[in-house]
């Protein structure tokens, strides 16, 4: 073999090298766009997490945010309401998932397990019906004091457990805590 031989074969590998690193920098800049898409928005990643700030919600009403394109009723209850809804804790749910031996008793539907605070003043549920979507009518409506659905007849307790009609769950409880007395963070 003579030394142009061998330099032929080198000059052959550097441009297999290059053909073949160009390509994959070519892929990777083709694919790159479509699995950046997946990505959250820069929307999405600012509502995953917001502050309420609660000092104007006065005994006995409630407001409603926006929270992940859902609505999310806090409701300042009063002594009347939390007395109603822990009475009610012995009554026949549909949704106690505390009555299933495989559940864990946090997952139950007491209204201890369901509020905020100790003494049961605050109240943070997602306000979408858990049948077909529909947003409830809160203030003390339907038979059981709670929330009503008026597309398919829905009634919620004061501790927004399902009582009667077709909605299969009770009102989610999404992840909330006080940031301090007058700041609910959700997410």
């Amino acid at each position: 073999m003579s030394q142009a031989d061998d330099h032929q074969g080198t000059r052959r590998d550097f441009l297999y090298y290059a053909t073949g690193g160009a390509a994959a920098v070519t892929a990777g800049v083709a694919v790159w766009p479509l699995v950046d898409q997946m990505n959250p928005s820069a929307d999405v990643k600012a509502l995953s997490s917001i502050r309420v700030d609660i000092s104007g919600v006065e005994v006995g009403s409630q407001i409603t945010v926006k929270w992940l394109g859902k609505p999310v009723f806090i409701r300042r209850r009063t002594e009347e309401e939390i007395a109603a809804a822990r009475a009610d804790d012995d009554a026949a749910l549909p949704d106690d998932k505390a009555r299933n031996a495989n559940v864990d008793a946090s997952l139950s539907a007491a209204d201890e397990n369901r509020s905020m605070d100790e003494a049961g003043e605050w109240l943070v549920m997602m306000g979408v019906c858990t049948h077909l979507g529909c947003v409830p009518l809160g203030d003390g409506a339907g038979d059981f004091g709670g929330w009503y659905c008026p597309c398919h007849g829905s009634h919620y307790d004061a501790s927004g457990r399902i009582r009667r009609g077709p909605a299969p769950e009770n009102l989610p409880v999404p992840v909330a805590e006080f940031v301090d007395e007058t700041t609910i963070k959700l997410g």
